[in-house]
C-alpha cells in the first residue's frame, strides 16, 4: 500500500497554490494544476517560468533543468485531471463549503488509494474527513507563505486517518527539503494557534489605541526580533482570513482571547482586508503591494512635540547588567554618567563590566580603542546616590521590586536637582507607583530598555497620567540621541512588548501541557513557520520561568482575563526550582558551568 506520491495535484493555483507547486515541480514530482479561473493557472505558469529564470541567472539551475521543470508542471480547469495522481493537495479559499465540496468531488474522481490533503490552516480536518468516502486517505497538509522559501509543513492527522498516509506525506515533506512537524486536528494548529491568538492581542491593543499601529509593529520586531510587526503581518496575511481561523480557534477553545477583536470584523465588511486589497491596518501603494505610503493615521516626523528640558548628564542606578548595559549605551552617546550603586565596590565592578563589553566591541573591529577609552573616561562610579545631585536625567535599573524602587524614588527626590527628569527601566511594575513616592511625579517616566541594552534598539517610552509633557518630549529626544527607536505607550502593566509576548509564551506551555505538541516540534513551527528568533521554550530557559510566571501573574492581575492565568506546568517547574538555564534546567535540562 505504499505510495511513491510521484504525480500529485494541485486544486487551487492562488499564490499559496502556485508556490506548493513550484516546490512540487522544482523537486521532480509531475504536476497537476487545476483551476477554475484560467487567470489564475496563467498566472501560476508565469510564475514559475519568472522563478526559475532567475534561479538560471543566479546559477542555481541549468537551462535544461529549468525546462524540465517547466514541462513537470501542467494546468487544467477541471478536477477530472487528477484522476492519475497519487496525492491531491486542495487549496482553495478557507470556506469549509468550499473545500467540502472539492474533497467529496475527488471522492468520485481519484483512486481508492489516493491520498487527499487539504491546506486549510483553521477549519476541522477531522470534519472535512469524516465528509469523505474513504475519511483514512484524508489529512491536512498545511504549507506557509510564501511555500517556496518557508521550511515547515504541518502534516495533520485526524483519529481517522490512516497512519501509512501520515508517514507517506511525511516522505515527501522531507524529499521537497521541508520540515515536517506531527500535529493532531485542532484549530490552528501548532504555529497558527499560538500566532492569530498573539495577532488579534495586537489588533486589541491597537482598536483601544493604547498605542500605534507604527509603534505596536516597531516594538514586536526590535523588541522581539520578528521579521514583521503584527498588524502589518495581518495585513500580509487577510485581514479576513485571520478573522476566519479567529472564529474556528475561538467556536473550540471559548478563550476570549481567541475571539476576533471587533476592528477585524470592521475592516473585513468594508473590504479593507489587507495588502491584496491596497488597504488594511495601513494603506499600500496598489492592491497587491507591499509600499507602504502615508494616510491620515502617519504619525508626523518627529515624534512629540513640545519643550525640550537640556540633559548633559545622567545618572544610572544599579549595578547588574542592565544598569551596566544602559550606562554604556548613554556614556557612547557622549553623555557624562555617574553610575552608582550601594557600594563604591560594586560601582567599580559595573564599570568593569562596561569596560569588558567594550573591549570586545573592539576586539570585533566595532569600536576604536580611542573611542572606548572616551567612553570609560564618561562613566563615574559612585558607592551612594548623593552623586546624583547634578544629573540632568536619573534613570533607575534596581531588582524589579515595587517596593524597592518606590524607596529608591524617594531617595531620588530629595537627592536631585528640581527640573531632574527621573526614569525607571521597570518592565512590568506600575510607572505611577513610583512617581507617587515622589513630591514632583510630572517628572516621573518610564524608559523601558531591553537586554541587552548596548545592542537592543527598543526603548519603551511610558507615560502616565502625571507625567508632563516637557519631560516626555524629553526622554524621547534623548532616545534617539542614545540611537534607540522610542515608542509610546500608557503605565499599563505589560506595556506593549511583554503584553504580547508572554501570552503567547503561556499558550505554548498549555500545548505542552495538554500534550498536543512536543517543546522539539513547537520551537522548530514557530522558528521555522513564525519566522521567530528563538522558539517559545528556547526563549523561556533564556528569560527565565521565574521571571516568565512573574509578568504573567502581573498580566492576569491587571486584565482578569481568564486565558491570561499562568500554565500551572509554568508554576510547577518553578516551584521545584526549574528556572531555566541559570539554574541548569527548565524546560530543557542544560550543562552546568
Amino acid at each position: 500500500m505504499d505510495i511513491p506520491l510521484s504525480t500529485i495535484a494541485v486544486v487551487g493555483l492562488g499564490t499559496m497554490g502556485a508556490g506548493i507547486a513550484e516546490v512540487l515541480a522544482r523537486a521532480g514530482r509531475e504536476v497537476v494544476g487545476i483551476d477554475v479561473s484560467e487567470a489564475a493557472a496563467r498566472r501560476a505558469v508565469a510564475s514559475l517560468a519568472a522563478s526559475t529564470a532567475r534561479s538560471v541567472a543566479r546559477e542555481r539551475i541549468t537551462e535544461e533543468e529549468r525546462r524540465d521543470i517547466l514541462t513537470r508542471f501542467r494546468t487544467f480547469s477541471d478536477l477530472q485531471a487528477a484522476a492519475d495522481a497519487d496525492l491531491v493537495i486542495e487549496v482553495v479559499p478557507e470556506s469549509y463549503e468550499a473545500k467540502q465540496q472539492v474533497v467529496r468531488a475527488l471522492d468520485g474522481i481519484v483512486r481508492p488509494d489516493a491520498i487527499i490533503a487539504t491546506g486549510t490552516n483553521a477549519l476541522s480536518v477531522t470534519r472535512l474527513a469524516a465528509d469523505s468516502a474513504r475519511p483514512e486517505r484524508v489529512l491536512g497538509l498545511h504549507f506557509f507563505n510564501p511555500a517556496p522559501a518557508m521550511k515547515l509543513v504541518e502534516v495533520v492527522s485526524s483519529v481517522l486517518t490512516d497512519p501509512r498516509a501520515v508517514a507517506a506525506v511525511t516522505d515527501l515533506t522531507h524529499a521537497l527539503g521541508k520540515e515536517p512537524v506531527a500535529v493532531g486536528d485542532r484549530p490552528g494548529f501548532v504555529a497558527d494557534g499560538l500566532l492569530f491568538g498573539y495577532l488579534n492581542q495586537a489588533a486589541a491593543m491597537y482598536e483601544s489605541k493604547y498605542a500605534s499601529r507604527e509603534d505596536i509593529d516597531a516594538a514586536m520586531r526590535l523588541g522581539c526580533g520578528l521579521p514583521m510587526g503584527p498588524l502589518a503581518l495581518l495585513d500580509l496575511i487577510g485581514v479576513d482570513t485571520a478573522r476566519t481561523v479567529l472564529e474556528a480557534m475561538y467556536a473550540e477553545s471559548h478563550d476570549r482571547l481567541h475571539a476576533p477583536a471587533p476592528i477585524l470584523k470592521q475592516l473585513a465588511e468594508a473590504g479593507l482586508t489587507g495588502r491584496k486589497a491596497g488597504r488594511g491596518f495601513y494603506t499600500y501603494e496598489a492592491p497587491d503591494s507591499a509600499v507602504v505610503v502615508a494616510d491620515p493615521l502617519t504619525p508626523e516626523p518627529g515624534g512629540a512635540g513640545g519643550a525640550v528640558r537640556e540633559v548633559v548628564s545622567v545618572g544610572v542606578a544599579g549595578s547588574g547588567t542592565m544598569a551596566s548595559g544602559i550606562a554604556e549605551v548613554f556614556a557612547k552617546a557622549g553623555y557624562d554618567v555617574v553610575l552608582a550603586a550601594r557600594s563604591q565596590e560594586k560601582a567599580d565592578a559595573a564599570k568593569a563590566r562596561v569596560a569588558a563589553s567594550l573591549a570586545r566591541s573592539v576586539d570585533k573591529g566595532r569600536l576604536t580603542a580611542d573611542a572606548r577609552d572616551a567612553t570609560l573616561a564618561r562613566i563615574s562610579p559612585a558607592g551612594s546616590l548623593d552623586a546624583f545631585a547634578e544629573v540632568d536625567l536619573a534613570v533607575e535599573a534596581v531588582a524589579e521590586d515595587l517596593e524597592v524602587k518606590r524607596q529608591l524614588f524617594a531617595a531620588l527626590d530629595k537627592v536631585c536637582k528640581p527640573g531632574a527628569v527621573l526614569a525607571t527601566t521597570t518592565s512590568s511594575l506600575p510607572v505611577v507607583a513610583c512617581a507617587r513616592a515622589t513630591s514632583r511625579p510630572q517628572d516621573v517616566i518610564g524608559m523601558h530598555f531591553f537586554n541587552p541594552a548596548p545592542a537592543m534598539k527598543l526603548v519603551e517610552v511610558v507615560r502616565t497620567v502625571l507625567t508632563g509633557d516637557d519631560v516626555h518630549a524629553t526622554v524621547r529626544a534623548v532616545t534617539a540621541r542614545i540611537r534607540k527607536h522610542p515608542v509610546d505607550c500608557g503605565d499599563r502593566a505589560g506595556f506593549i512588548v511583554n503584553a504580547l509576548l508572554f501570552p503567547y509564551l503561556n499558550n505554548a506551555v498549555k500545548m505542552v501541557q495538554d500534550h498536543y505538541a512536543t517543546l522539539d516540534d513547537i520551537d522548530a513551527a514557530m522558528k521555522l513557520g513564525g519566522g521567530y528568533p528563538m522558539g517559545p521554550f528556547e526563549l523561556l530557559d533564556v528569560v527565565g520561568l521565574d521571571v516568565s510566571l512573574a509578568i504573567e501573574r502581573v498580566l492576569h492581575e491587571e486584565f482578569r482575563e481568564p486565558g491570561l492565568a499562568p500554565a500551572p506546568l509554568l508554576e510547577h517547574l518553578v516551584a521545584a526550582g526549574c528556572l531555566g538555564r541559570k539554574t541548569g534546567r527548565g524546560f530543557r535540562e542544560y550543562a552546568r558551568r
